[in-house]
């Protein structure tokens, strides 16, 4: 592993990375130096940091894993009720996901580094879905693969509702973290 960066270093290929993720959202073919252009540097400081197209795509698909997995540990889900823990980490993930939509949305380079940070990310999502299980808000016999799945799926769906980018109220993480485990835990079925 290289030697850390320096801070105006860390500064540069964080702006890279926010610019090629609204570039890339905007047009998924645009050129490095359009990205370096939206991030204010030179193209030679984006190619000083990332050596081609491949390079800069894997490291948006870690730096977005990341922050995934930040968000999960910032809503502490160990430390409450699995409910409560399930709507704070929802919650988070989708205010990531709303900023990284281009990367988490998109077929990116899965490395090694993202797909530890993913397998980690899964991690957490079972035990969470485990402990949801145990406290009775899943049913005993759930297949907790599969309802990772389609957690996940919700999260995707939620921010991609038809009509939702016209409503700002519509994109409120809170109320799209209730929507989703709403949803997770009663379907569209009546309540009984």
């Amino acid at each position: 592993m290289g030697r850390p960066l320096r801070a105006d270093a860390e500064r540069s290929v964080r702006a890279i990375l926010e610019a090629a993720e609204r570039v890339l959202a905007d047009d998924a073919g645009a050129s490095m130096e359009q990205i370096a252009e939206a991030a204010g540097l030179t193209r030679i400081t984006v190619h000083r940091r990332f050596a081609n197209r491949q390079a800069l795509l894997e490291a948006l698909a870690v730096s977005a894993k990341q922050q995934l997995l930040d968000a999960i540990g910032e809503a502490r889900p160990e430390s409450a009720p699995a409910l409560v823990a399930l709507y704070r980490v929802t919650a988070n993930v989708l205010r990531v996901k709303n900023t990284w939509r281009f990367t988490l949305s998109h077929a990116t380079p899965h490395t090694s580094a993202a797909a530890a940070i993913w397998e980690e990310i899964d991690t957490y999502t079972v035990e969470l879905l485990t402990r949801a299980q145990n406290e009775g808000l899943l049913a005993p016999d759930a297949d907790l693969d599969w309802t990772r799945q389609v957690y996940y799926a919700l999260l995707s769906e939620a921010l991609d509702r038809p009509g939702a980018d016209q409503d700002p109220a519509a994109q409120d993480p809170d109320t799209l973290a209730a929507l989703v485990i709403d949803t997770l835990l009663h379907g569209a079925g009546p309540r009984g």
